[in-house]
């Protein structure tokens, strides 16, 4: 008998939210499970390695389309694996361009910190800072929308 997984204990194997697990159910990338008589899903086995394999994705920074894509050249092991290094590179490329954005970033927070105010507002460098990007010393603004440098 194959072993069958509600999404709660898929959630629980996989560190991945049932709301987000449902996402990726209407996004495609995994398949829409079986369902009781009483309408819980049941995922097989390979729903759940499919879930683990796009949560590593995920971790890596991956993008939905790109891993939709990885995806489909791991359901077809007799294709070219050139497209899964080329997306890599993609990925590596935007890494890249991030830690970039996140070294000026932080170039500007140390200079802004290690200013030494006298100790009012008025004259406190972080806010001057703030308050007038022509002062910061690099261009560390966001390139696009697609790099995302929050903790979320």
């Amino acid at each position: 008998m194959m072993k069958e997984y509600s999404i709660g204990q898929m959630s629980r194997r996989t560190g991945v939210k049932v709301t987000t697990i449902r996402y990726y159910e209407s996004r495609g990338l995994i398949p829409s499970p079986a369902r009781t008589t009483g309408g819980q899903r049941r995922y097989d086995e390979a729903a759940l390695e499919r879930l683990a394999f796009l949560r590593h994705a995920r971790e890596l920074g991956f993008g939905l389309d790109d891993i939709a894509d990885l995806m489909a050249l791991a359901e077809a092991p007799s294709e070219d694996c050139a497209p899964a290094h080329e997306i890599a590179r993609k990925q590596l490329a935007a890494v890249d361009r991030r830690m970039t954005i996140l070294a000026q970033l932080r170039e500007e927070l140390v200079r802004m910190a290690d200013a030494d105010d006298p100790g009012h507002a008025g004259k406190c460098r972080v806010i001057e800072v703030l308050g007038d990007h022509r002062l910061c010393i690099g261009a560390h603004d966001q390139p696009d929308a697609s790099v995302d440098l929050s903790n979320s």
